[in-house]
């Protein structure tokens, strides 16, 4: 039940936190829970595996010792009204990072377009908490947004993008992101209501593909997220 591979590094916390009365492990999250099974506590949501020996997934102290499709079910209750979709047509290993911050800021479902496999190392098993759904193209993914009454802001820095801090960014709203180095797609543009940018101060054309997307979910949760 551990969702850390072998040799991932785990956000530490302090030594002295607590959580259903067992002590965490820093580092490791959380022992099994104490008292025995005697004081296991009720809830369809626990796991009774995770109780009784421990919880080291890296997950927040609310969801500690919870079921993974019960964790699911409670994020589906919660989810922020914005998509994130990403064009795949070079099994860019950025695609993992981003579905990771996407789950990080609660993002609806993230959209993958082009080839339906995409490398999952950097997503750290976060997939399993985040919906994601596959387009064969931009046309087949175009078609959906339009259903769906959600606009397409595509996120490349081409002439004409607006930077993302003064930009017009929907409360329901798709983001879409390219690959690492040549961005976005042609289609994909052509496909977006709206093109943003994040402004930059060095001397590089672009930022990661993956640290764009961070930066540009963060500031959708800074407007509406509350």
């Amino acid at each position: 039940m551990d969702d850390a591979a072998p040799g991932n590094t785990r956000a530490a916390v302090p030594a002295d936190a607590t959580h259903g009365g067992s002590t965490l492990q820093p580092g490791y999250g959380v022992g099994p829970w104490p008292g025995g099974e005697d004081a296991w506590p009720e809830g369809a949501q626990y796991d009774p595996e995770l109780l009784a020996a421990g919880d080291t997934r890296n997950v927040i102290d609310r969801y500690r010792y919870w079921r993974m499709e019960a964790i699911v079910a409670d994020l589906d209750t919660q989810r922020h009204p914005f998509h994130v979709a990403i064009e795949n047509w070079q099994h860019d290993m950025n695609i993992g990072s981003i579905v990771r911050s996407a789950n990080a800021f609660l993002a609806d479902t993230v959209h993958i377009i082009g080839r339906r496999r995409w490398n999952k190392r950097g997503a750290m098993v976060t997939d399993r908490y985040q919906h994601v759904v596959h387009h064969e193209d931009v046309e087949t993914f175009a078609v959906w947004a339009a259903d769906e009454g959600l606009p397409i802001i595509a996120v490349d820095n081409v002439d004409g993008a607006v930077p993302v801090d003064r930009a017009d960014l929907p409360q329901r709203c798709v983001l879409l992101f390219g690959q690492e180095g040549p961005g976005l797609s042609s289609d994909a543009l052509a496909a977006a209501s709206a093109h943003i940018e994040i402004t930059q101060y060095g001397s590089t054309r672009s930022i990661n593909a993956s640290a764009a997307a961070a930066v540009i979910m963060y500031e959708w949760c800074r407007r509406y997220a509350g």
